[in-house]
């Protein structure tokens, strides 16, 4: 079991989480093994479709065999349902895109990480009450670091991490970890359509091995 301290920790030293959602249990296995050969270690699989239960269930089954140092979250999860369903599933940490009290009830009852998605100062606010180690700023790309550097100073010590929009180049993830975050969230700007498709595992290797030292330079 992984606690909520490990995995924070490990998205922490990542300074990245992957998040993506495939229909395909095969593709979803070569994406993980990608991701894990250039170093990856902890990264988000989405609950964006009919299926995607079962689909995270095979993964995980599958990850847990090939790929054990590999954390693997699974996000979107709005509902308490859907906390108690991935976490039957084996999930490592639980992402949302919206504050559920009963989703961070189930997280604090199996010691889970929860990371809610905000873009308010009450939000926040409530998903501090509730336990939230780890806020998501989203969309990202509608409240920019800017809001990141402001909101950090009334909630001192607080940890942020910006999904939505978030690009693979200097300028923008050199700015958000300017902004404090502790690390950016990127799903298609890395794992795009057509990478998974057409099955681009090597341009997805390497446009992590570039991510992964981008973060290592300008964090």
């Amino acid at each position: 079991m992984i606690t909520k301290e490990a995995a924070y920790d490990a998205i922490v030293k990542q300074g990245i989480m992957p998040l993506f959602y495939y229909p395909d249990v095969d593709v979803c296995v070569e994406v993980v093994r990608t991701l894990y050969r250039a170093g990856v270690r902890v990264m988000e699989v989405t609950n964006r479709a009919v299926g995607a239960l079962q689909v995270y269930s095979a993964l995980k089954q599958r990850v847990a065999e090939e790929m054990p140092e590999m954390i693997l979250g699974a996000g979107t999860l709005k509902t308490m349902q859907d906390a108690i369903d991935f976490q039957k599933a084996g999930a490592d940490f639980f992402v949302a895109p919206n504050l559920s009290a009963a989703v961070a009830a189930v997280a604090a009852d199996n010691s889970m990480l929860w990371i809610p998605g905000c873009m308010t100062p009450t939000e926040i606010q409530f998903a501090r009450e509730n336990g939230a180690m780890l806020i998501k700023i989203f969309p990202a790309n509608v409240l920019g670091p800017g809001f990141v550097s402001a909101v950090r100073e009334v909630f001192p010590g607080q940890a942020f991490i910006p999904t939505g929009g978030v690009e693979i180049s200097k300028e923008n993830i050199s700015g958000w970890f300017r902004s404090g975050v502790i690390a950016v969230g990127m799903g298609s700007k890395l794992i795009s359509k057509e990478i998974l498709q057409h099955k681009q595992y090597d341009l997805l290797y390497d446009k992590t091995i570039e991510v992964l030292q981008l973060i290592k330079e300008n964090r």
